[in-house]
């Protein structure tokens, strides 16, 4: 797979170039080293799509994690409890992120939309307020290449102007967005391009 496209939101990129350069390596490098074209397994059952070979979520998802895992990077759980004085009880439940090594949170997302603005906006500040992270990524497809998938999948030009149009808040963490593809397409600029 290549980056056709980055995002830097609160100065995530120059944040991770200058504090966590060999993370940030390594995440280009497993990127780089995933071929794709194996995850075009999915045969699609919608009514828009019907029998189309379409990539696989799920199997792209757990090839990055399992990329990502030999390298030293974990999953982390955080425990929440928080007290509902309305009904007396204190609700117990969890958060997940997907991939932290060294302080930088990561989250690979191939899946629905919503998950997208979460991750950055809320999971991500979370974990970085209980001090696991500092920092994040989020690498999501292009849309070249969510067109290519189940409807309603994520990809990066939705999330890039949901992040432009917010800006940035004080609660923000510096992320840096990463837009895939299988492979650069005839209308994608150039791979490097200014943040």
């Amino acid at each position: 797979m290549i980056i056709v496209a980055r995002y830097s939101h609160k100065d995530g990129e120059r944040f991770l170039k200058q504090e966590h350069i060999e993370e940030l390596k390594e995440v280009e490098d497993v990127i780089a080293s995933i071929d794709a074209t194996q995850f075009k397994t999915k045969i699609s059952k919608e009514k828009t799509m019907p029998g189309r070979e379409l990539f696989s979520p799920k199997k792209l998802n757990k090839e990055f994690v399992k990329q990502f895992n030999e390298r030293g990077w974990k999953k982390e759980r955080i425990e929440m409890t928080t007290f509902i004085p309305e009904i007396g009880a204190s609700h117990k439940g969890f958060r997940e992120i997907d991939l932290v090594k060294s302080r930088v949170g990561m989250e690979v997302q191939f899946g629905k939309y919503a998950f997208m603005v979460y991750n950055i906006l809320a999971k991500m500040t979370t974990f970085a307020k209980q001090r696991i992270i500092e920092c994040g990524i989020e690498i999501v497809p292009m849309l070249s290449m969510a067109n290519e998938m189940s409807t309603g999948v994520s990809y990066f030009e939705q999330i890039k102007s949901d992040l432009e149009y917010r800006g940035v808040a004080d609660l923000d963490i510096p992320v840096l967005v990463l837009g895939v593809d299988v492979v650069k397409r005839p209308f994608q600029a150039t791979l490097t391009q200014p943040v």
